[in-house]
């Protein structure tokens, strides 16, 4: 009995140490994903270490300029920056091969490609496949020879206007054009552990960014979590007592729980989780904050997993 007992601490002792390697690896370079804003480069600079990526968000109401002057921005001072192409917000292969040759000159080699939150799209690409069917096109025409990372969207929640097997065939689709996946923003480790489990069996297996909100300002994610089609966390926030009382506590939402739960998911190989994908919402300094801090704490031993 004795051996038996000190096998299974051992063994339960082994699996601690993978899943805090595991997530110090994801929280030492994961992707951080800021706003086309004014002043969102010196924050960038100011806060962000050079060694992370950075990407950089479009917005339907201003198009991809301002998306694109901040990703040549970035890369100038050194930053691996990584600009959100939305199908809706470019108008034809022209104006796509223009993006292309602005990032080739840029140096930037890696893009995230998205739908876009448009209702109406500027021109002729209604859909991510329909654009990156268009990019693997001028690409194999000789343009942007230099980008060799390109990123999908991956929908642990569902998506409020098309279905899971809808979401799920047209991931498979995308695969043959992309190299890796950024999920939507969520805040239940069970449902994104449960996507990816599901994403594998179905044959899936681009490498998995799992993205979560940053230490943000409590009022501006409780605005955005209605808005970008992630319903069943916001019933979860509700629910649990990590949810909204953790939102409404003095100093903002933390996504410890989050991390700490996805953990375990990170250190298995074969679940190909790559890495966390921090959804900032503008507050820069206070994701990079959290992130250092959790960082010491596993360092330290002052962390467990939940």
């Amino acid at each position: 009995m004795t051996d038996s007992r000190t096998s299974r601490a051992a063994s339960s002792s082994s699996g601690e140490h993978r899943r805090r390697d595991a997530l110090a690896a994801a929280l030492r370079r994961p992707r951080v994903e800021v706003l086309p804003l004014a002043g969102t480069a010196e924050l960038v600079e100011q806060h962000v270490p050079h060694e992370l990526p950075v990407t950089v968000t479009a917005s339907p109401r201003h198009g991809l300029e301002p998306t694109l002057v901040l990703t040549e921005a970035l890369a100038r001072v050194g930053f691996s920056a990584v600009p959100h192409l939305a199908a809706r917000l470019v108008f034809d292969d022209a104006h796509l091969t223009e993006i292309l040759h602005r990032l080739e000159v840029a140096g930037v080699g890696d893009v995230f490609v998205v739908a876009g939150d448009g209702e109406r799209p500027v021109g002729d690409f209604t859909d991510s496949l329909e654009l990156l069917t268009a990019m693997q096109r001028l690409r194999e025409s000789g343009v942007a020879r230099g980008l060799d990372q390109v990123g999908v969207a991956g929908y642990p929640e569902g998506h409020p206007l098309i279905s899971h097997e809808d979401l799920m065939r047209a991931l498979h689709a995308k695969q043959p054009l992309s190299t890796y996946v950024v999920t939507q923003m969520c805040f239940d480790a069970k449902a994104v552990s449960s996507w990816v489990t599901g994403a594998r069996q179905s044959g899936m297996h681009l490498p998995v960014h799992v993205g979560v909100a940053g230490a943000v300002d409590q009022r501006k994610l409780l605005r955005i979590v209605g808005r970008i089609g992630i319903g069943q966390s916001a019933r979860f926030l509700r629910k649990h007592r990590h949810g909204l009382v953790r939102l409404l506590r003095p100093g903002g939402y933390r996504p410890d729980h989050v991390v700490l739960r996805l953990a375990a998911d990170m250190a298995e190989p074969e679940r190909r989780m790559a890495g966390l994908h921090l959804y900032t919402l503008g507050d820069v300094a206070a994701t990079e904050r959290w992130r250092q801090q959790m960082l010491w704490m596993l360092r330290e031993n002052e962390i467990g997993h939940g």
